[in-house]
C-alpha cells in the first residue's frame, strides 16, 4: 500500500514541481486502495463515477457496447495513468464507458467531493488538476484526429511506437476496435509489416 501512495504522490510531484507537503499530505489523506482481479470492472457504463483512480499496476480497457453488442475500446490505461471518463466525472453525469482490468490491478482512489475541496484550499493542487486536464485533452484530441488524418496502418504504427510497453499485453481483438478495424484487417497489416 504504502509503494502505491508514494507512486501517486511522486507523479503529482513530478507533474506539479510546486506542490508543496501539506498539499500531498491533503492528497494522501483521501486516498484508498482498490484491488481487483482480471476481468473485473473498475467502473460500470451509466454510473456516476464519484472518484478518480490512479493505476498503481495492472492494465485496464475502457469500452462501450455499440447498438449491435460489440464491445468498443476507447482506451487503455496502464500503470501511472488515470482511470476515468474525465468529462463525466467532473460533470458528474453517468460515464459513457466500461472500465474492465485486463491484468490483475491496483488503483489509487481519490473522491471527487475530497479533490474539489483540495482545488479550493490549494492553488497548486488545482494548478495540477488544470494539468491533467491539459493531458487528457491532448490524449483525446490526437485521437480524434488520427481517425480523421491517418490511416488504419498509420494508427497501428503509432499505437505500437507510443505503447511499446502494452504491445503484448493487449489481445489483437481489443487493439483491432481500438484502431477502429476489423482483426482481419490488422492481421493484413500486420503480415504485411512484417514482410518489410
Amino acid at each position: 500500500m504504502k509503494e502505491a501512495i508514494a507512486t501517486f504522490l511522486n507523479s503529482v510531484n513530478s507533474l506539479c514541481p510546486k506542490v508543496t507537503l501539506s498539499e500531498l499530505e491533503y492528497l494522501q489523506n483521501g486516498m484508498t486502495l482498490t484491488e481487483l482481479k482480471s476481468k473485473h470492472f473498475y467502473i460500470h457504463a451509466n454510473t456516476i463515477q464519484k472518484e478518480i483512480g490512479f493505476v498503481f499496476s495492472g492494465l485496464l480497457r475502457s469500452f462501450y457496447v455499440d447498438m449491435d453488442g460489440n464491445e468498443i475500446s476507447v482506451n487503455f490505461i496502464r500503470e501511472g495513468k488515470y482511470a476515468t471518463h474525465y468529462s463525466a466525472l467532473i460533470s458528474q453525469t453517468p460515464c459513457k464507458y466500461y472500465f474492465q482490468c485486463l491484468e490483475p490491478s491496483i488503483i489509487v482512489n481519490l473522491p471527487y467531493k475530497y479533490i474539489q475541496d483540495g482545488y479550493n484550499k490549494f492553488p497548486n493542487l488545482e494548478r495540477y488538476g488544470r494539468l491533467v486536464a491539459e493531458d487528457v485533452l491532448k490524449i483525446q484530441q490526437r485521437r480524434i484526429e488520427s481517425f480523421l488524418f491517418d490511416t488504419a496502418e498509420t494508427r497501428y504504427l503509432d499505437f505500437i511506437k507510443e505503447n511499446t510497453d502494452l504491445f503484448n499485453r493487449v489481445s489483437l481483438s481489443y487493439l483491432a476496435s481500438f484502431l477502429g478495424i476489423e482483426r482481419q484487417s490488422l492481421t493484413r497489416i500486420r503480415k504485411k509489416l512484417a514482410n518489410y
